[in-house]
Parts: C-alpha cells; sequence; structure tokens
C-alpha cells in the first residue's frame, strides 16, 4: 500500500504574512516539515500543495529545492488541493500535513501511518480526535476513498479544513485516533504569531539539528512545558 505526505502550505496568512518561510534555526519553517516528513519511514512520496497565486511562487520554489514535488491549486478550496496531489501522484491514503508545524515528529507520522497499515479497514486515522498532544503536532491520514467522498459533498468550512467533515459527520467512515501520555493538550508549537515564532525559535535553539533526534514530541513538549505559559520567552527580558 502507498502513502503519500501531502504538506498544505501558502505565503498567505492574516496574523503572520509569510509564517511557512521564516528563518527557524538557519531554515525556513517548510524546510523543517518537509525533513520531518521524508524522515518517516511509512511515506513513499511527499508533495507541497500550495496556490496558483503570485504569492505562492516562493512557497513552490522552494519546495523545488527542497526537492519534493508540488501540486498548485485554489487559495482557499485547500481540498481540492489535496484530490489534485492524489490524481498527481497516486496513493492509497494521504497523510495531511501542514507547513506551520516545524516541530512534526516522523515517528508520530510513522506511528499514524502504521496504524493505518495494520488496519486498513480505517478510513481515517489521527492523533486530533482525542487532542493529547501540543497543537502543532498534529498528523492525520485519510484514505484515497475517503478523501474523494468528502471532496463530492464537502462545501464552505469543509473544503477549508480538508477533514473537518469527516469526524463531524463520522457515520459513513471508520475513524482511529492515536493518544499518547503524558497528556500536552494544554500546550502549542505551532507557528500562527509572531509570539509563536519567538517560542518556536527558542526551543529549536535547545534542539539537536533534528530529525529525528532533534524532532522527538516528547522532548519538543518537555521544552515547551519550561517556557510556556508561566515565562514566555518573548517576556524575557533582553
Amino acid at each position: 500500500m502507498r502513502i503519500n505526505a501531502v504538506i498544505q502550505a501558502r505565503a498567505g496568512s492574516t496574523r503572520l504574512p509569510g509564517k511557512v518561510l521564516e528563518d527557524l534555526g538557519g531554515r525556513p519553517v517548510l524546510e523543517w516539515v518537509v525533513r520531518a516528513a521524508r524522515a518517516a519511514t511509512q511515506i513513499d512520496t511527499v508533495i507541497v500543495a500550495t496556490s496558483t497565486q503570485a504569492g505562492d511562487d516562493v512557497v513552490a520554489d522552494l519546495a523545488d529545492s527542497l526537492g519534493v514535488a508540488v501540486v498548485r491549486g485554489s487559495e482557499d478550496d485547500v481540498l481540492s488541493r489535496f484530490v489534485a496531489a492524489l490524481e498527481a501522484y497516486p496513493a492509497d491514503a494521504v497523510v495531511r500535513l501542514t507547513a506551520d508545524c516545524p516541530l512534526l515528529d516522523p515517528t508520530l507520522i510513522d506511528a499514524v501511518a502504521g496504524a493505518w497499515a495494520a488496519a486498513p479497514v480505517h478510513d481515517y486515522v489521527s492523533t486530533v480526535l482525542v487532542r493529547c498532544l501540543p497543537r502543532g503536532l498534529d498528523v492525520e491520514l485519510v484514505t484515497a476513498r475517503a478523501l474523494r467522498a468528502l471532496d463530492r459533498v464537502a462545501f464552505g468550512h469543509d473544503r477549508v479544513h480538508v477533514t473537518s467533515r469527516l469526524y463531524a459527520e463520522p457515520s459513513p467512515y471508520r475513524l482511529l485516533g492515536l493518544c499518547v501520555t503524558p497528556l500536552a493538550n494544554d500546550l502549542r508549537v505551532t507557528l500562527d504569531t509572531k509570539e509563536d515564532l519567538v517560542l518556536l525559535r527558542a526551543l529549536v535553539a535547545e534542539l539537536p539539528d533534528g530529525p529525528p533526534a532533534g524532532m522527538t514530541w516528547s522532548r519538543s513538549f518537555a521544552l515547551a512545558r519550561i517556557w510556556w505559559p508561566s515565562t514566555p520567552p518573548w517576556s524575557k527580558s533582553p
């Protein structure tokens, strides 16, 4: 069975424009996500799905320079980009990753992909059905069949969030949620704001130049627990 990873990425962002291109430990944020996906042993092909907007040319160019496949489509209809990636690079299932999660752990990607490979009767496997991990370590797998079914019925909000209709109306599907301990669902290591970027830079400074050794989920949120929320790094005096 073939499993591809699709990383949704675009330069536009209301709160932090160009966030996936920001420098993080000497590398663009997007490169961290690409490296994590590549380091996952269960993934066959890594694809960056960006928009056809001129502002996302730089995202496509970066992905190309990193040697990964690129698919371009609608800026707002993100689901259609995933379907386009599936059509261009056929697979039995797709792992959905987002480019604003630079501390993604290859072992979590493999855990989700491996759980599905062991029981492919499931249509959807993820770490978000029951949230145990910090926001920013999310991994979702959806089968090609389920993704195409979603494409036929999803509209509005659900086309932006790709898989949201699947777990909001789960009756046609078989879902499996993975959870880890200790719980860390009160933390966030995703990139949405300038404050997030300061935190992530502080965390990355304490990590080896991953993956996989530098990006284990347990180490990431152990460090995040030190920094956040009691003493966010941006609150410290220079």
